[in-house]
């Protein structure tokens, strides 16, 4: 025993209990909701709102979809499980715009991942993508999650940029982690973990605030420069 004492080891968690899985509730925000996915309810809705845009689904490993019925498949084959865990984006209006999921949920390591991100044209560069998110990554740190992860294509810059922009600090690239319609990908992964998150969801606050917005909608104050200092940077 005494040599293990002298061993390196981790910080001790005490009592440390794994996190319930996230339930499947609607979450509401100011500039969005987050409904569980329902096809009767938001399959229509999400094939319109998608239509026209292939270029979102290129970093996707499925998708673009060319009918309807096709679309619902996809939907009755990925979307309904408990891992991954679907949400439809929708407007004050009630319109499906965009979905979001938690995936590899893994309740004994206190770790889940956001992924499955596809937002509509209408949806794209909107407070209410971000106000998604930050509700996503609120709900898992507040059910007791020690750690939330993003995973994207490493050619996916936009998608690197947006986990640094939330305040996901890059922890590496895994090389030839899959192939994806035929081609490879390397998978840049992200996380925040939950001592971190109190300052970046003050951020998020902040920017998301309706004072940080013009009367055009323009923000005053970039979350990326609110996040920047934040993010880990190893040693």
């Amino acid at each position: 025993m005494g040599v293990i004492a002298d061993l390196p080891l981790g910080a001790p968690i005490p009592d440390w209990q794994p996190p319930p899985h996230p339930p499947r509730d609607a979450v509401q925000g100011r500039y969005v909701r987050l409904e569980p996915i329902d096809i009767d309810r938001h399959a229509r809705s999400l094939f319109d709102a998608f239509a026209g845009d292939d270029v979102g689904w290129a970093y996707l490993s499925y998708g673009p979809f060319e009918t309807f019925a096709d679309f619902v498949a996809w939907m009755r084959a990925t979307c309904l499980d408990a891992d991954p865990q679907f949400h439809a984006l929708c407007d004050a209006e009630g319109r499906a715009l965009g979905v979001a999921s938690y995936l590899r949920i893994q309740s004994a390591a206190g770790s889940i991942e956001i992924g499955h991100l596809h937002f509509s044209p209408a949806l794209q560069r909107t407070p209410a993508t971000t106000e998604a998110l930050s509700l996503l990554i609120a709900r898992a740190f507040s059910l007791g999650y020690r750690r939330v992860e993003w995973k994207c294509n490493a050619l996916n810059a936009a998608s690197m940029a947006a986990a640094r922009r939330l305040g996901l600090s890059y922890e590496g690239t895994f090389r030839q982690a899959m192939v994806s319609k035929g081609r490879n990908r390397d998978t840049a992964w992200f996380a925040i973990i939950d001592r971190e998150w109190p300052a970046i969801a003050a951020a998020h606050a902040r920017w998301l605030a309706t004072d940080n917005f013009d009367a055009a909608g323009r923000q005053r104050q970039a979350l990326s420069k609110l996040t920047a200092p934040l993010l880990h940077i190893p040693d």
